[in-house]
């Protein structure tokens, strides 16, 4: 291998993970429209990929769910033809923020699975589309049992190394990345890698796996356009604004309209005061690709632009796309928390964080939960919840902003100067709502 990751050892993977976290719970993001959605590892000739699957690749999507219905009515009988179904359909969910794709992918998935028991292309989906649901247990499950079917292949051990992050299984995670880098140094390692690194305040790190996964390329404008924008959103987080715009302006070039890198244009074009650009973005992505992140994304910048009848009505498109999500099998829990804490009630933000915190202990979960707390005025609880989100050592503008005025709230006036120090020092407009907040709260604290 001569790529620059290409010989990571687990040392290098976990360097900066001191011996006192090794065995807590850190996250890997899993909405469909962050980190973990990656995209699904795909199969390939040693995967057991038919003439079928080549052919489609040259096809969008929408082609290739075309060509895989008519090829499984032509042979019913065909398992892997099912399973390439499933991974379209899949796809399809990423591109179009539709989650009824996710009930079509898994019907898919199943019938292959029926028709062949040992094939790893539908096993690996069914983990896959698990963890995007943030069934995280069942996903876990589901990966090492793929794993088991076909443990020289690279596909199962992306799911696998998400589900263990995911329930705070990281030492063993890091292992498993080690072993996915070895056999396919591909994008779906280094994006991982990356965010595994991001995880734990290795911001240099991170983004040094992110070019890497840039380098490595997708094979298709939307795996392509995914990774620019995750490479801007590292740099904006860093405070690199125009870097972070570059790489966005980079990512539509490639896919024209990506709305991660449109909402990514909208977070700067919102970051330097331009509200109008920002809500127009903003629109066109809610429009395009509804989802939670965005349409809150879009109300919040309306509320800092005095604008807080459009911000309500916003707001409440939200209510409506996660019972959709939920319709479909996906949790939203962490989401849902976060949501009703900024904008609804903190005591069913409390009971969401609750449980979203028991059914995956993890740093986002953890970050959620103690912000839930805070606005419910749990000040004690909410402190010990933001130490377990921020003992992984996050940069995370976010997590920086909770954990700041918790610590603020609770007293701690030099944590809270430490923590929002950093966040007006590195990533000064990481939202039009609440950077000003984070501003003269620091202020205050003189």
């Amino acid at each position: 291998m001569t790529n620059g990751l290409g010989t990571l050892r687990l040392q290098e993977l976990i360097k900066w993970v001191t011996p006192a976290v090794v065995l807590v719970a850190i996250l890997v993001v899993l909405a469909l429209v962050n980190r973990s959605s990656a995209p699904a590892p795909a199969a390939n000739p040693g995967d057991g990929t038919s003439n079928l699957a080549r052919q489609s690749a040259s096809l969008d999507t929408e082609g290739q769910i075309e060509q895989l219905q008519a090829a499984v009515r032509a042979q019913p009988d065909d398992a892997q033809t099912y399973a390439l179904l499933g991974d379209a359909y899949y796809q399809r969910a990423r591109e179009t923020g539709d989650p009824s794709y996710y009930t079509r992918a898994d019907g898919s998935f199943a019938v292959a699975i029926d028709r062949d028991p040992s094939n790893v292309t539908a096993a690996t989906g069914q983990a896959t589309l698990a963890l995007a649901r943030h069934d995280f247990r069942g996903g876990l499950g589901l990966a090492e049992s793929a794993r088991r079917l076909a443990p020289g292949l690279a596909s199962p051990y992306a799911p696998l190394a998400d589900a263990q992050i995911e329930l705070g299984r990281y030492g063993a995670a890091a292992r498993t990345l080690n072993r996915l880098v070895r056999l396919k140094p591909n994008l779906t390692a280094y994006a991982r890698i990356s965010y595994f690194r991001e995880l734990h305040g290795d911001l240099h790190g991170a983004l040094q796996a992110m070019r890497l996964a840039v380098s490595a390329g997708a094979g298709s404008p939307e795996g392509e356009a995914y990774v620019q924008s995750l490479l801007g959103k590292l740099q904006a987080d860093q405070g690199r604004y125009g870097a972070a715009e570059h790489a966005y302006r980079q990512a539509l070039a490639i896919n024209p309209g990506y709305p991660p890198a449109t909402a990514g244009l909208a977070g700067v074009d919102a970051g330097r005061g331009d509200f109008d650009a920002a809500i127009r973005r903003y629109r066109e992505v809610v429009e395009r690709l509804p989802l939670p992140e965005y349409a809150i994304a879009l109300g919040e910048t309306e509320a800092a632009a005095g604008r807080a009848q459009a911000a309500e009505r916003d707001y409440g498109v939200v209510g409506t796309e996660i019972r959709l999500l939920k319709a479909n099998g996906v949790n939203t829990d962490v989401d849902l928390a976060l949501f009703e804490a900024n904008h609804g009630s903190p005591d069913r933000a409390v009971r969401l964080g609750r449980r979203a915190w028991e059914q995956a202990p993890s740093v986002r979960s953890a970050d959620a939960y103690s912000w839930a707390l805070d606005r419910a005025g749990q000040i004690g609880p909410a402190s010990r919840f933001s130490a377990e989100a921020m003992r992984l050592g996050s940069r995370d503008p976010s997590f920086l902003y909770h954990a700041g005025m918790i610590a603020r709230g609770a007293g701690r006036d030099d944590d809270a100067r430490r923590l929002l120090g950093r966040l007006d020092a590195k990533s000064p407009r990481f939202g039009p709502l609440y950077a000003p907040r984070a501003h003269r709260a620091l202020e205050g604290l003189g």
